[in-house]
């Protein structure tokens, strides 16, 4: 048998060198072949779940691939993650991520999966701020006014949330850690029957998503004290943000998108530029901005090092409150 030239060797060891390479560039440039699921872990009609019917509509049109919203409750988001994480990493299963999951990283003992380690960052989606509210009864008009009046009275003053562990209620764990405050948490098996009760008084104080008590504030039925992002809300925007009083403080609620971390770096490179050009769409971006939220494009990178970031401030939270799920 006649041997290759050493160069002709050269050449062929190095051709078949490239073949996985080749391979994966082609299989991302050739996908999706099929539909998407886009798995979220809250049930339809909530804030995460419309976000994701958005961003599935509009990635459905730039993929030439239906993405469909597939609803896995259950375990305060965990059933989702596990989901993504058993997945195929080829790109068909996409994790809703919000700021539940960076709570939940620390919040849960024994999770079969690691946030970080096992999911991989695609790309930001929107961001909307939470805000402070009291019962006109309380006597406080403003935030620093607020602080004073919870540190004459530790202990005394009720705060509601929609659950144990929720992002309203580490918001107002965090706030009591960096104002030295000392409130009581009344927690409700949801946001509904929480505003019910503030608004008749029972419980005085909560942190809220904006838009479902919108129209209490403007009706005066609420007053507003402070939005939870460091700069102002367009629905609010004669509210003042916590971080003017409180330094450093940052309680948003943010969506995004994640994928199995062991998914081609090529697939998930295309899903981050087809994101971010969906919500740079200006039908889009009005429409995210009518939910009053913030479009929050951004690179892999940006996403990782940001969900990595609201994890360990989480996690300072809730060991600081001794937190522990329901």
């Amino acid at each position: 048998m006649k041997l290759p030239h050493r160069r002709q060797f050269l050449h062929l060891v190095a051709g078949a060198a490239a073949l996985p390479a080749v391979s994966r560039i082609a299989r991302a440039q050739a996908y999706p072949t099929r539909p998407v699921r886009l798995i979220v872990g809250f049930p339809p009609g909530t804030a995460t779940d419309t976000d994701a019917r958005l961003i599935a509509q509009w990635l459905s049109g730039r993929l030439g691939q239906q993405v469909i919203v597939d609803n896995r409750t259950g375990a305060g988001t965990n059933i989702a993650v596990e989901n993504v994480v058993r997945a195929a990493p080829d790109g068909y299963t996409l994790l809703m991520v919000t700021v539940t999951n960076a709570i939940n990283a620390t919040l849960y003992q024994g999770l079969n999966f690691d946030l970080l380690r096992d999911i991989a960052p695609v790309a930001g989606t929107m961001r909307t701020a939470n805000v402070l509210v009291v019962n006109p009864a309380v006597p406080a008009r403003t935030l620093p006014q607020f602080i004073a009046y919870a540190k004459a009275n530790p202990g005394k003053i009720s705060y509601a949330s929609g659950g144990v562990g929720g992002p309203l209620h580490v918001a107002a764990e965090m706030f009591e850690m960096m104002t030295d405050t000392n409130m009581t948490h009344v927690p409700y098996h949801g946001i509904a029957p929480a505003l019910v009760d503030l608004l008749g008084g029972q419980v005085p104080v909560a942190f809220g998503g904006i838009p479902p008590i919108f129209d209490h504030i403007r009706n005066g039925r609420l007053r507003a004290l402070a939005v939870t992002t460091t700069t102002r809300s367009e629905l609010l925007p004669d509210i003042p943000p916590m971080a003017d009083f409180v330094s450093g403080y940052e309680a948003s609620q943010w969506f995004a998108a994640g994928l199995r971390k062991t998914t081609p770096v090529e697939i998930t490179d295309k899903l981050n530029k087809e994101i971010n050009a969906s919500i740079a769409e200006p039908e889009m971006k009005a429409r995210i901005e009518k939910l009053g939220a913030t479009p929050t494009p951004g690179s892999t990178a940006d996403f990782d090092k940001f969900i990595t970031d609201e994890t360990e401030k989480w996690a300072k939270v809730i060991k600081f409150a001794n937190i522990k799920p329901e």
